[in-house]
Formats: C-alpha cells, structure tokens, sequence
C-alpha cells in the first residue's frame, strides 16, 4: 500500500481503531462490557470529528483533514 500524502497514515489507523474494541470483544481477548463502552468512545471520538469537518473547516481544508469518514 502506498501512501500520497503523511496524513493517509493516520486516516488509515484512524479507520483500523475503529474495529479493534468489536474484534477484541467478540473473540473475548476483552469483556464483552469494556469492548462496546470502548467502541462507543470511539464511535463519540468519530462523530465530533465528523462534525468539526462539516462545520468549521473550508472544502479545501475539509479534503486533507485526516480524521475523516470516506
């Protein structure tokens, strides 16, 4: 996999962080309770980030914030 520009890297673990909590959970490496109340945080990380983007950057600036939902 290449990446164009530094910021693809943190996109990338941004989106992998994403199912980590539900995998750990469902194969019971984690309790299923400390999983989803970890997913829920990052379910809440992603949504403020979502929101940040939509309202308060440009278009351009929009394009290379990292921490975005394709």
């Amino acid at each position: 996999m290449r990446f164009s520009h530094p910021l693809n890297l943190i996109f990338v673990v941004y989106n992998v962080a994403y199912w980590i909590p539900l995998i750990l959970a469902f194969t019971r490496v984690i309790d299923y309770r400390t999983g989803f109340v970890t997913f829920f945080i990052v379910i809440l990380v992603r949504a403020a980030a979502n929101i940040y983007r939509n309202n308060a950057l440009t278009q351009n600036q929009a394009e290379i914030f990292p921490f975005r939902i394709p």
